[in-house]
């Protein structure tokens, strides 16, 4: 039976099911905000530009410091669900952010990861990463290799339908970034 709860405006249910003769609990359907801080770029760092961004990865903070503003103005402190600091590896924020989600899709249910920024920001770098070497690949390539790790080891009387869809929202218009007949992109 399914035993709600309500945290501001997301609801958690927390459910034990059996499944194949194995226990698991239901996912936590709440909306988690994480943040990355990307390193600065090599262009940042030639002009000489500061971070003005600190991660506290243990208390889930974010620090904004503003550096024209009065000595005598706080810095901002934000906190989330999870930050990442400049230094962060890929795996760390798969194992953090993409594999409880992964883990919930295998049992069944569906799952979404959001990545959301400005230009820049470090999104498709969070997202797609790079195919070599390994420890640099992003989310969907490590959730992919979970996924397919996972049906390998399934038994053989198990059946996976995967399904997957990668969106772009920009400038409020909508693409699919696997549709193979884009034109102009």
């Amino acid at each position: 039976v399914p035993v709600p709860t309500v945290e501001g405006r997301f609801y958690n249910w927390t459910v034990i099911r059996t499944r194949q003769g194995r226990q698991f609990n239901m996912p936590d359907e709440s909306v988690k905000v994480v943040v990355r801080v990307r390193p600065l770029s090599r262009k940042e760092q030639q002009d000489g530009h500061l971070a003005t961004t600190v991660a506290d990865e243990d208390q889930g903070t974010i620090t904004c410091n503003n550096p024209k503003s009065d000595i005598a103005d706080p810095p901002k402190v934000f906190t989330f669900d999870a930050v990442f600091a400049s230094g962060c590896n890929q795996k760390s924020i798969y194992d953090k952010c993409g594999a409880t989600v992964v883990e919930a899709v295998l049992d069944g249910y569906n799952g979404t990861v959001f990545a959301y920024g400005q230009t820049g920001a470090g999104k498709t770098f969070t997202m797609e990463g790079l195919s070599e070497p390994p420890e640099l690949r992003g989310i969907i390539p490590n959730a992919f290799q979970h996924i397919f790790d996972k049906v390998a080891l399934a038994a053989e009387q198990q059946h996976f339908l995967v399904r997957a869809s990668y969106l772009e929202i920009y400038n409020e218009e909508i693409r699919d970034l696997l549709y193979l007949s884009r034109v102009g992109y």
